[in-house]
This record gives C-alpha cells, structure tokens and sequence, in this order.
C-alpha cells in the first residue's frame, strides 16, 4: 500500500473517530448521567453482541445497576472482563455497585461491559436500539444505543 493511499486512510478513519464523539448522547436520572452508550455491529448469526456506556454518579448516596433489557436481544446482562496472563476471564455479575461520586465507563477490552445475548437480529451499524436500564434507587430510563461499525474505537472522548 502507498504512503499516501495509507495516509488518506488514517485520515479517514481519525475523521470517523472524531465525527462518531460529536454525536455523543446523555442521559440523566436523578444523580445519575449515562453517556454515549454504543454497540458494535454484529455479523449475521453472531447470537450475542455488546453495548458500552459510561455511568457517573454524581450524588452522595450509592445505587446500583440491577437489571438491563433490550428488545433486541432475550436477555441483556452485566459483564466483567479480565486478563489473566494470557487468558481472558468473562463473569456475569448480579448488579453494578455505582458509589457515590465515581464513575464507571464501559468499554471495550477490560472492565464490564452490558452482554446482549440471543440477538433477534444482526446489530447494523448506523441503525439504533432501546436499553432500560433498571437502578436499585434511581429507578429505570430507556437509552438510545447507537450501533458503530465493529472497528469502533476502544474509547470514546466526551
């Protein structure tokens, strides 16, 4: 590949990025601000697929993340991951503890992440879908989760 055809590219691709961030979306319950939640697209046949978010709470009292569901999948879950040595280890967790002025962000590669299993459909990028997210105190919010290209960006700037 040329220098310049791989230049054009990588411009490309930093456009998409930067592009993608401008378009972040937020959501507040109460003391709680979930932002940016996204999905990477999904091949035909995957039966699950992932949905990442950020959640800060800016209150002084703990809640927690209890339950999730989606119309797009049968069941919608909360996910650890982590690297043990070269092994990666994935644990459904009951509930996300959401201490008071912390946040917890959501993303690909290590940390949690919201599993969305028995996909209905394929998750198609540029297309979007509904999550309700459900919290011990705040109670529940219905969040629009953009579907990104499944090269998203590990990280979001916000």
């Amino acid at each position: 590949m040329s220098a310049r055809i791989s230049s054009i590219i990588t411009l490309t691709l930093c456009s998409l990025a930067l592009s993608t961030s401008a378009f972040a979306h937020e959501y507040t319950l109460g003391a709680l601000k979930i932002s940016h939640p996204y999905a990477r697209a999904t091949v035909p046949g995957q039966p699950s697929g992932a949905a990442y978010l950020t959640i800060e709470n800016t209150g002084k009292n703990n809640d927690k993340l209890v339950s999730l569901s989606s119309a797009v999948a049968e069941s919608a879950g909360i996910h650890s991951m982590s690297m043990d040595g070269n092994v990666m280890r994935m644990r459904e967790k009951n509930d996300l503890e959401l201490k008071p002025s912390t946040t917890i962000s959501m993303k690909p590669g290590n940390g949690y992440h919201i599993m969305l299993t028995g996909l209905k459909k394929p998750l198609t990028a540029g297309e979007t879908f509904p999550l309700t997210l459900n919290f011990k105190n705040a109670g529940k919010i219905e969040v629009q989760v953009d579907v990104e290209g499944s090269q998203a960006p590990a990280s979001h700037q916000h």
